[in-house]
């Protein structure tokens, strides 16, 4: 009976919690049906607004009274929230430009100019018109270039605007209108429009402004097309243009970032139709970087033109890159070439100088933008913001080229970032910088800062960047060498128009750089072993130099390096040190045969000094693994020679073979594991291993992948069984 009665006061329950569930259900639905009805009242009260404030400024006649207040609110109040069609854009561009009302509301209106999808190249072309008769003011002009700077991705085509490109080179000649229009004509520029009277006009005004970085940005767009026609001498990293418009910029990504669909039809001159409330996630880059496009739409295409180019929409198999290789033109925004992988091995086959200034150009104006805005204060903006700093570092390697805007980049952000703020990627891009005479005072200084203040992971970090960028310069030290060889040509310049013995320079400057923070970092950091393991990885690279990359070149490693490494507690350290020990004996080898006439032109020439450095560390490491003598015939001052006197008054037991093989303190742990495996009765102790014994244990180390011990061991010392050595 309990059990019947406990069944039904259960059923009871559910039964009321069911209908409690349905009332909020109920309920619920009809929250959102007086939702929807409010946003459909207040979206068709937005609409009819709208409507009447675009007649009214269309209507308007010349020399109006400025009392369109009230219909510009409006206006903005609904391009500011959720944009303006492109049918509305041309509308009200055409007002503004046409001057009809009074300035103040043209700039207004230009101001509220915000797309929701994209702008129609006819608005655009009829306000160049507009500007042609010169009733729109100075003002109102340089606020349409501007704006039209910043919504030139979205603009639905450019055949048009290519068109007009000796018009728009007309206005270069106004003072306040010239560094915008040199920037439109920048984004416009193709060989053909390259002629010699433009080139004229840009070096006239250059000669009555200065070295002005626009014209100069625009010159050295045109000596790449046409060299034959510059013949001025212009720096190889011009300064970007200015930010156009970097609050329509900020306008433009909320709104279109907002989620809001297109409605056809004549009558709604505005998206007002609000998405779902499942919002999809848009990266960064994904905003940041243009969709890949022809210059021309493809909607205008002739179908001669068709036939000479091939629609960059189309191109997404590498089997139609090859087939269309000399029909493929650059998208006039180049920036969107980092989307497609497939336009990235056209760049790096056709060697085209002008679309990587181009895409330099894209990056150092993003980067600007970019790095101004993320401060770190959004947690979010920086994740988007690494992303496509990722998207930079991977397009580098891809190309195995470096940008200079990424240079500035990384320099100002040594200079005013801590450690923890995208510091992976700006090592990174770190590791492209191009070698010059003062890349110690510009990125050096500011890094060593860093690099003191940071935490112990940060420092070996810092010293694997490095690394990276030694490798770099030697490799193209490399390069030179074999290009030099091979009388490909009679210049002695880098792959970064440095001279081989400026190059030569620069390593060995980033040598001992690196040498000198990773003394004082061994110290401050109490020798810790997985920084002096990231130290002994960059003496790999400096001791290989000569055999590997061609630079005959010595940089032997200081004693403040060379003796923790000799003493260190961990065998990984101390195998370092024995391989590149073996590694410096090799290369001296190969350069006492070396013809010193061959280096004349970078005045390279290996002394007697560097191999009585060389043969001093070598006896201190060869007296202290294997003949007992280390204390005795270390001479080094910052050695470990100590007076016999002073040893015996340690009371330290057979303290003269403290620091062999058997007894190193890195390697004790293996002779322990030596004498278990040959005497598992353990009666026997560390001094057991000699004479055969102790031919055992050498060959129980190599077995121990201990190969740069073995190397060491193999090319150093005399044993009687080697008579060739």
């Amino acid at each position: 009976a309990n059990g019947w009665l406990e069944a039904r006061a259960s059923a009871g329950l559910n039964v009321l919690s069911f209908c409690f569930v349905g009332e909020m259900e109920r309920e619920a639905r009809a929250s959102a049906k007086l939702k929807a009805k409010a946003r459909s009242r207040s979206t068709s009260d937005d609409l009819q607004s709208l409507q009447q404030a675009v007649e009214y400024f269309t209507a308007a006649k010349e020399r109006t009274p400025s009392n369109g207040n009230l219909h510009l609110e409006a206006i903005e109040g609904i391009a500011f929230e959720k944009g303006l069609l492109p049918d509305v854009i041309e509308l009200l561009l055409d007002v503004a430009m046409s001057a009809r009302l009074a300035d103040r509301l043209n700039t207004r209106l230009l101001k509220c100019l915000i797309p929701a999808s994209t702008v129609p190249e006819s608005a655009v072309t009829n306000a160049i018109s507009w500007m042609c008769t010169r009733k729109p003011t100075i003002n109102v002009q340089v606020l349409f270039i501007r704006w039209l700077l910043t919504v030139f991705d979205l603009l639905e085509s450019k055949k048009q605007l290519n068109s007009l490109y000796g018009i728009i080179f007309f206005y270069i000649q106004n003072a306040k209108l010239c560094p915008y229009i040199c920037h439109l004509l920048y984004l416009l520029t193709k060989k053909e429009n390259v002629k010699r009277f433009r080139v004229k006009k840009l070096i006239d005004l250059q000669s009555k402004t200065g070295m002005q970085p626009h014209l100069v940005a625009l010159l050295l767009l045109y000596k790449i097309h046409a060299p034959e026609y510059v013949s001025l001498t212009l720096p190889g990293k011009p300064k970007s243009f200015q930010v156009p418009g970097s609050f329509w910029k900020k306008v433009i990504e909320k709104v279109q970032n907002n989620g809001y669909r297109q409605l056809t039809g004549n009558l709604e001159l505005v998206n007002l139709t609000e998405l779902p409330t499942r919002k999809r996630k848009r990266k960064m880059h994904r905003e940041l970087i243009p969709v890949v496009s022809t210059t021309p739409h493809l909607a205008e295409l002739s179908c001669s033109l068709m036939q000479s180019t091939f629609p960059l929409e189309q191109l997404t198999t590498f089997s139609q890159l090859l087939q269309n290789f000399d029909r493929i033109e650059f998208p006039a925004q180049m920036g969107s070439v980092l989307r497609s992988p497939l336009l990235l091995h056209y760049i790096n086959w056709v060697k085209d100088d002008s679309a990587l200034l181009r895409l330099d150009f894209w990056l150092a104006q993003t980067l600007q933008e970019e790095f101004a805005d993320c401060n770190g204060d959004s947690l979010q903006k920086e994740k988007e913001f690494v992303e496509f700093l990722n998207i930079i570092i991977r397009t580098q390697e891809f190309l195995q080229e470096g940008f200079s805007c990424c240079e500035d980049f990384v320099l100002k952000s040594l200079s005013f970032c801590d450690s923890l703020w995208c510091s992976t990627q700006i090592l990174a891009l770190l590791t492209r910088i191009s070698p010059s005479s003062d890349v110690i005072s510009l990125y050096f200084d500011p890094l060593m800062k860093l690099f003191f203040t940071s935490s112990i992971y940060f420092k070996c970090t810092v010293i694997e960047s490095l690394t990276n960028l030694l490798v770099k310069w030697l490799t193209w030290h490399s390069v030179c060498v074999a290009e030099m060889d091979r009388d490909i040509t009679n210049v002695l310049q880098s792959p970064q128009n440095v001279s081989l013995s400026g190059l030569v320079n620069s390593i060995s400057e980033l040598v001992e750089f690196t040498t000198r923070i990773s003394m004082v970092a061994l110290q401050m950091e109490a020798y810790n072993s997985l920084l002096l393991h990231f130290i002994l990885n960059f003496y790999e690279t400096v001791s290989d130099m000569y055999l590997k990359y061609s630079l005959p070149l010595v940089i032997l490693p200081p004693a403040g390096i060379f003796y923790p490494a000799l003493l260190s507690l961990e065998s990984v350290n101390l195998n370092q040190l024995c391989y590149v020990m073996y590694k410096y004996r090799t290369n001296l080898t190969a350069l006492k045969s070396l013809d010193s006439s061959k280096n004349v032109h970078i005045g390279l020439r290996v002394n007697r000094k560097a191999f009585q450095q060389y043969n001093t560390l070598m006896k201190a490491a060869v007296s202290c693994l294997w003949t007992s003598r280390n204390f005795e015939q270390d001479i080094h001052p910052m050695g470990i020679g100590i007076e016999h006197n002073l040893l015996v008054q340690t009371r330290v037991p057979d303290f003269v073979s403290s620091f062999t093989i058997v007894n190193h303190p890195a390697l004790m742990g293996h002779a322990i594991n030596f004498i278990q495996k040959q005497w598992p009765s353990g009666k026997k102790q560390l001094h057991a291993i000699q004479g055969n014994a102790w031919n055992w244990y050498v060959e129980y180390l190599y077995d121990q992948e201990l190969d740069g011990l073995k190397h060491f061991l193999e090319s150093c010392l005399h044993t009687a069984s080697s008579s060739e050595h």
